[in-house]
């Protein structure tokens, strides 16, 4: 029995070396777009992200103050959480809603299923399309397409809502993703985004620890940059196509335990080992060092889980035409 013990754990501590060894030299680097739509084809396909994270591949609202809830539970908490903060729950049945970064459907499900509104989810990645697909009934009214966030395939002022949760940091070109956004939504739609935030380093600059510590977040999860919370209301409202102000709120203290409860799930659900075996078993190790770091840049201010809701401006002036026209230009030729 000594023995059998000794031998599991240096198992155990030989799949935990091999795991790190992953995580240290093979790193996911964001290079292109077809970096980041390889990775969620990657994740997708082998269903370790799925099992335990669940049909929401985002973080949970476990109230404020935070209180214990189960994982998953906290996933669909956090999209009516949205709606309320955005405003949307009082919009009629058959709203039009794009989804930017849908990943595989499970937002937009809500939405369509408990809203009555008329959902469109694109991502990059052709595999999550597949698997949207798949979870989700023909009476669900919502649809999937790949599509590319900064260069989206709609038509100016197609959608009442657009609707996005932490798709920004794998944008590299965060002023786009803002107009891009904004043209398709129509005129008094309303924006509504949630994402991951670096603290803004114009005002506080990224200290001796907090820059390697960003730089691991960026490059284990095909992130190009995160943008500040300030910074990206600051391009929302430069895109001249916003009513008034950008209403922005810290929803980091609510969100923040889903970052160990991420590492949880592999220890009070065995069953994924048996699952998915020795190759799923590194798979997840080599996502931990990624999880730890994520609940120590949230937990210590380096980042910030920021909210935004913008409203479509109904009818720019001139000058906000002249500069939207300039803008899609611009988008169309590069």
């Amino acid at each position: 029995m000594f023995k059998f013990l000794l031998l599991a754990i240096a198992l155990f501590g030989f799949l935990l070396l091999l795991g790190l060894a992953f995580y240290f030299f093979f790193p996911r680097k964001y290079q292109s777009s077809d970096t980041v739509a390889k990775s969620y084809d990657d994740w997708t396909n082998d269903g370790i992200l799925e099992f335990y994270w669940g049909e929401h591949i985002h973080l949970g609202h476990y109230g404020s103050p935070p209180r214990r809830k189960d994982f998953l539970a906290s996933k669909h908490d956090f999209v009516h959480e949205m709606v309320r903060w955005g405003k949307l729950e009082q919009l009629p049945a058959g709203t039009t809603v794009l989804d930017v970064g849908c990943g595989i459907g499970g937002s937009s499900r809500i939405l369509a299923r408990d809203y009555g509104f008329a959902v469109t989810g694109v991502t990059i990645s052709p595999q999550q399309v597949r698997r949207a697909q798949e979870l989700t009934s023909p009476e669900v009214s919502a649809q999937f397409k790949v599509d590319d966030a900064l260069n989206l395939s709609f038509p100016d002022a197609s959608f009442d809502v657009v609707w996005s949760i932490e798709a920004g940091p794998h944008m590299p070109d965060k002023a786009r993703y803002a107009q891009e956004m904004l043209r398709v939504l129509k005129p008094g739609g309303i924006l509504v985004v949630a994402d991951w935030n670096q603290r803004d380093d114009r005002r506080k600059p990224l200290n001796w620890w907090e820059r390697p510590v960003m730089r691991q977040l960026l490059d284990q999860w095909s992130h190009p940059a995160f943008a500040s919370i300030e910074g990206f209301a600051e391009q929302l409202e430069a895109t001249g196509l916003v009513a008034g102000r950008v209403a922005t709120t810290d929803w980091t203290q609510e969100t923040l335990p889903a970052w160990l409860d991420s590492i949880w799930q592999g220890i009070v659900r065995p069953d994924g080992l048996l699952k998915f075996g020795v190759v799923g078993f590194i798979k997840s190790l080599r996502e931990v060092p990624t999880f730890l770091l994520m609940r120590l840049a949230f937990g210590a201010g380096l980042c910030r889980f920021g909210m935004f809701r913008a409203v479509r401006v109904a009818s720019p002036e001139p000058s906000q035409n002249a500069m939207f026209a300039q803008n899609r230009d611009n988008l169309v030729q590069s």
